[in-house]
């Protein structure tokens, strides 16, 4: 039997500990600019905007775009497919792309990404085991059981006292 209330089985993001991270995200990336710079950010859509909004600003890269996949319907995920492409004659094989999301869970997103753009950078501000491979960089590790909730999920509210029964 599970004892945690529903709130304490996740990690909880604001919108600062985000902008932090994804800046941290940016600073790694740094190091690992290409000879000639990044020449695109692709945003994967819609939890990668936010960060990847941040990392371009952060890394001066004017040209971005985004991929959408689709492997969740709310919380439950099925096999992803992509359901709209970024400007491939820009984008091209991914040389020089830094693709970037909020998580990678299973990393069954990035899979699909990665075979349209396979010379692409791939970089997440938090990662879980089962996907961690599939990401060249990443900020912040979680287990795989955690459920993060991000800023654009969640509203302030009351929440009732836990008195230990």
């Amino acid at each position: 039997m599970n004892d945690r209330l529903p709130h304490e089985r996740g990690f909880h993001v604001s919108w600062d500990q985000l902008h932090r991270d994804a800046r941290a995200l940016a600073w790694r990336l740094q190091a690992e600019t290409p000879d000639g710079g990044w020449r695109a950010v692709v945003a994967i859509t819609r939890g990668g905007m936010a960060p990847a909004m941040i990392v371009a600003r952060e890394l001066d890269i004017r040209t971005v775009d985004t991929i959408s996949v689709k492997s969740y319907d709310h919380q439950t995920q099925s096999a992803a497919h992509i359901i709209k492409s970024p400007d491939m004659d820009v984008v091209g094989d991914g040389a020089g792309v830094l693709i970037v999301d909020d998580l990678v869970d299973t990393g069954r997103t990035l899979e699909v990404v990665r075979k349209v753009m396979p010379k692409a950078r791939v970089a997440t501000v938090y990662a879980k085991p089962k996907g961690r491979g599939m990401v060249d960089t990443f900020v912040t590790e979680v287990s795989q059981d955690t459920w993060i909730f991000f800023p654009w999920d969640m509203a302030l509210q009351y929440v009732e006292p836990y008195r230990g029964t």
